[in-house]
């Protein structure tokens, strides 16, 4: 398909959603999340990698985990990390790189990047959100490589060190 054709589709395809939309064309409708699954991540203790021009650098390793959705549930397989960057706004980069099982032994690679912010704000929450990239085989999970996710992180619970990532697909 050449530019031309490729700009006309996507000016259709932005009619036809216009069309579809309750509000008149000139305002934005954004996106509506549905829940893909909830997951917690098993990690072991962080890693220091010394300061850099960047910030302060870690690794944590993932050691394991289970995820559950309407669609997809399963495990998540040891061997990944969390690389993370302290940043001097106190605000924590982050880049998770690991595999993810499903309960038909699928295998699908997670490459997850998130901000979170260290210091409570002047309302005591913190922004804590991720935009997962997913690499499935093609047939029954292909979808997870057509579509945006963003996710929420928070603290586990338990003895072991965990987060709680809940993902939602962008529609």
């Amino acid at each position: 398909m050449n530019r031309r054709g490729l700009l006309g589709g996507l000016a259709a395809g932005g009619a036809a959603l216009a069309a579809g939309a309750p509000a008149s064309a000139a305002e934005p409708v954004g996106p509506r999340s549905v829940l893909v699954y909830t997951a917690i991540a098993l990690l072991e203790e962080r890693v220091s990698h010394g300061t850099t021009p960047y910030g302060e650098r870690f690794r944590i390793p993932i050691i394991g985990g289970s995820f559950e959705g309407p669609e997809i549930r399963g495990r998540i397989v040891p061997g990944g990390a969390d690389w993370q960057v302290l940043r001097a706004d106190g605000y924590l980069e982050l880049l998770a790189d690991y595999f993810m099982e499903t309960d038909d032994k699928v295998q699908i690679k997670v490459t997850n990047r998130g901000l979170i912010q260290t210091v409570p704000g002047p309302d005591g929450g913190r922004y804590a959100m991720t935009t997962p990239r997913f690499e499935a085989p093609m047939g029954k999970y292909g979808w997870l490589n057509q579509l945006i996710f963003a996710g929420t992180v928070a603290p586990g619970e338990g003895k072991v060190p965990s987060v709680r990532l809940s993902i939602f697909k962008l529609v």
